[in-house]
């Protein structure tokens, strides 16, 4: 006689209650950690999941098995959800093709896609308001198969000494794996080209301070894998990074977690999982939770992207046109 399931159990969040089922199904089998775990990971870190999802498009990264099982990435709002649950319509030129995808507007709804087996939330850097304009300059500091930690902390004090220069105030983060992602609040007054054309004059400009451990290379065949790539095709349409407290679906649990400047020369992205990050957040709070405060206007880094292009400098197709895969 098979096993009887374990009951589904119905979660209080706010004003809502969301019923998980499966709650023992173990997502992460290194440690044994099971989906109710990861829900009471992010009602741990509520208020932070949610302003870092808020009102922002949101793809889904789902484990409907957890990590033993397939990956399945989901743009498209999974069905069954209840009617509080909020979605913003895209499209989508090179398909003709629109998806209503989760926006987030409160915690209820990060459970409820907890339920349905998400562990990953990768929101887009501009909200429903306007999704055509970002409001959020994402700066991705991705180490090669080679590169060493201690680079990327290296290349993070570099990028931060730019930012200061600009007069523009960066918020650091891990991505939840083995690089570190930095993020400015910009205003929403450029398309995603031009937002992606200044992420690229200041890559470049991280690139001519640490030759030697920046390489910006368009193929990645090419690029010394024992450097790190400033990634400003984080900064182009329909490209999505995991979210500031988003679980990473690796098997340590390991979280997508923000941390202080100071702390980016010995924090170490291993020690960030969701067993960890609660107490650091009830100790804490979010380090996130004033970046609208700090908006920055990206017309220098426009300029520079121009005295680059007279100089010969040439910007990459975008990512998902004919020929730019890299």
């Amino acid at each position: 006689m098979p096993a009887a399931k374990p009951p589904a159990v119905e979660i209080e969040v706010d004003d809502r209650v969301v019923r998980v089922s499966n709650p023992d199904r173990v997502y992460f089998p290194a440690s044994g950690a099971t989906k109710l775990d990861l829900v009471e990971y992010y009602l741990a870190v509520g208020p932070g999941i949610v302003n870092a999802l808020f009102e922002r498009p949101c793809m889904l990264h789902r484990f409907p098995k957890g990590l033993a099982g397939d990956k399945v990435h989901q743009k498209r709002l999974p069905q069954g959800a209840p009617p509080w649950v909020e979605t913003v319509r895209l499209h989508f030129p090179r398909w003709n093709r629109t998806a209503d995808e989760l926006c987030v507007t409160e915690l209820g709804s990060v459970i409820w896609a907890v339920q349905m087996s998400t562990v990953e939330f990768h929101p887009w850097n501009s909200r429903r308001e306007d999704t055509e304009r970002p409001d959020e300059w994402r700066i991705d500091l991705d180490p090669g198969p080679d590169c060493s930690y201690d680079r990327v902390r290296r290349v993070a004090q570099v990028a931060h000494e730019v930012l200061d220069e600009l007069g523009a105030v960066g918020f650091p983060k891990t991505s939840g794996s083995k690089g570190l992602h930095v993020y400015v609040r910009i205003r929403p007054e450029h398309g995603h080209k031009d937002v992606r054309r200044a992420a690229l004059a200041f890559a470049r400009e991280v690139e001519r301070r640490t030759p030697d451990e920046v390489d910006l290379t368009w193929w990645r065949k090419d690029r010394d894998p024992a450097t790190v790539f400033v990634d400003y095709n984080q900064n182009a349409r329909d490209h999505t990074i995991a979210a500031a407290y988003s679980v990473r679906g690796l098997p340590d649990a390991r979280v997508s977690t923000p941390i202080r400047w100071d702390e980016v020369d010995d924090a170490d992205p291993r020690d960030f999982t969701i067993f960890t990050v609660p107490a650091r957040f009830a100790g804490l709070g979010d380090l996130h939770a004033d970046i609208d405060d700090h908006v920055y206007d990206i017309a220098p880094l426009l300029e520079w992207a121009e005295r680059d292009e007279r100089a010969g400098a040439e910007t990459p197709a975008e990512p998902d046109e004919p020929g730019a895969d890299q």
